[in-house]
C-alpha cells in the first residue's frame, strides 16, 4: 500500500435511517484499512449498527455537543467528518478550524453556503441575482397580493418555512384566504410559485482538493414520498450538466451536494439545494457514481479525475421498506 493509499477513517453524524450510505462508506474504506464510525441522538437509529463503531450523542443543539464530537474524533482517529442532516452542516462549517486543529477534514461547504442553502429566500435572491431560472418567492404577503393582481403569479402556490428541510410543514394552497390564514398563525413563512413541470434530481461531488466538479448523476423523478425521491430513472442531458457546472462553479460548493431541478417549458429551473447526501443518492451509487470512493481519495490526499455523466440512462430506482432487528441489550 502506497503512502497515498494510507488508511483513513470517517465519522458520519446524524446517521438516522441512512443505512445504505453507511454501507457504501464501509465498502469504500474497508479495503484500504479504514474504518467507519457513526453517531445519532437515538440508540434506535438503525444506520448506527452498519458502522464499525457507533456512539449515541446529545442533540446538535446541546451545549456539550461539539466537545463530544471532537472527543470521538480524537478517540477514533477520524480523518474526515460529515453530517446527513441540514442544520448540522452549518455547525460543522462554523467550527471547521477546531476540527482541522486535530487533523479532521470537514467534508462540506463553507458556512455561508450552508446557511444560504438552509434559507430558501436567501438562495432565491442569489439565484435571481446570478441569472438562474427559479420559482418566484415572497415573504411579504402584500407584495404577493400585488403580484397576483398584476397576473405575475397564479394559484396554486406553496407556503413553506423559509428555513426548513425534508418538505416539513409545506402546504400547497389554492386561494388567498388560506395563504393569509397560514401567515397569521405561523412566523417565518414564504410563498413560492408552483412550478408545473417535470422534476429532476442531481447528485454532485466537488473535489475537496481541486475544487472542481468531478461527478454528476441526474435522475428523472417518477414518484416522491415525504419529500424524498421514491422512484426515479437515470437521465442525461448535456444542457443540464452545463447548468449544474456553471451553478456549482459560481457558488463555490465543496463535497457532496444534492440539487432539485424542474423542467418547465423546455427550460431548467433550480429549486432546492442540499449540500449533503440526499435521500435518493443510492440510485447514483448503484448506477456507478461512487462518491464515497471520491471522498476516501480526497482524505488520502489525492484529487479525483473529472467524470461527468459516467453512467447509463434508464436505470430505475425503486425504494422499498426494510427492517432491522436487535435485542434491547444489543442497543
Amino acid at each position: 500500500m502506497t503512502e497515498m493509499e494510507k488508511p483513513v477513517n470517517i465519522l458520519i453524524l446524524s446517521a438516522g435511517t441512512r443505512n445504505k450510505v453507511v454501507q457504501y462508506f464501509c465498502a469504500s474504506f474497508h479495503p484500504f484499512g479504514g474504518r467507519v464510525v457513526a453517531t445519532d441522538a437515538q440508540a434506535i437509529a438503525p444506520a448506527l449498527y452498519e458502522a464499525d463503531a457507533h456512539y449515541v450523542v446529545p442533540r446538535i443543539d446541546a451545549s456539550n455537543y461539539l466537545a463530544i464530537i471532537l472527543d470521538i474524533c480524537r478517540r477514533e482517529k477520524i480523518t474526515g467528518v460529515l453530517s446527513l442532516i441540514d442544520p448540522e452542516l452549518s455547525l460543522l462549517a462554523l467550527h471547521e478550524a477546531e476540527f482541522s486543529a486535530i487533523g479532521v477534514r470537514v467534508i462540506g461547504s463553507a458556512y455561508e453556503l450552508c446557511e444560504r442553502a438552509l434559507d430558501k429566500m436567501e438562495m432565491y435572491r442569489w439565484l435571481v441575482a446570478h441569472g438562474y431560472r427559479c420559482a418566484r418567492s415572497w415573504t411579504d404577503i402584500l407584495e404577493f397580493r400585488d403580484a397576483l393582481d398584476r397576473g405575475e403569479v397564479c394559484f396554486p402556490v406553496f407556503v413553506k418555512p423559509v428555513r426548513g428541510s425534508a418538505s416539513i410543514a409545506i402546504s400547497k394552497v389554492s386561494d388567498l384566504e388560506t395563504v393569509e390564514l397560514l401567515f397569521a398563525h405561523s412566523p417565518g413563512l414564504m410563498i413560492q410559485e408552483f412550478l408545473n413541470g417535470q422534476e429532476f434530481g442531481a447528485d454532485c461531488y466537488i473535489d475537496l482538493i481541486s475544487g472542481e466538479l468531478v461527478s454528476i448523476f441526474t435522475k428523472k423523478k417518477l414518484l416522491m414520498r415525504a419529500g424524498e425521491t421514491d422512484k426515479a430513472a437515470s437521465y442525461k442531458d448535456p444542457a443540464l450538466f452545463g447548468l449544474l457546472d456553471r451553478f456549482i462553479r459560481e457558488s463555490g460548493w465543496r463535497g457532496q451536494i444534492d440539487i432539485d431541478i424542474f423542467l418547465v417549458g423546455g427550460e431548467y429551473y433550480i429549486s432546492e439545494v442540499n449540500p449533503r447526501f440526499g435521500g435518493g443518492y443510492p440510485h447514483a451509487y448503484e448506477s456507478g457514481c461512487d462518491h464515497m470512493s471520491l471522498i476516501r481519495r480526497n482524505l488520502q490526499g489525492m484529487a479525483n479525475e473529472r467524470k461527468i455523466g459516467d453512467y447509463e440512462t434508464g436505470i430505475i430506482m425503486m425504494k422499498y421498506n426494510e427492517v432491522m432487528i436487535r435485542k434491547e441489550n444489543e442497543i
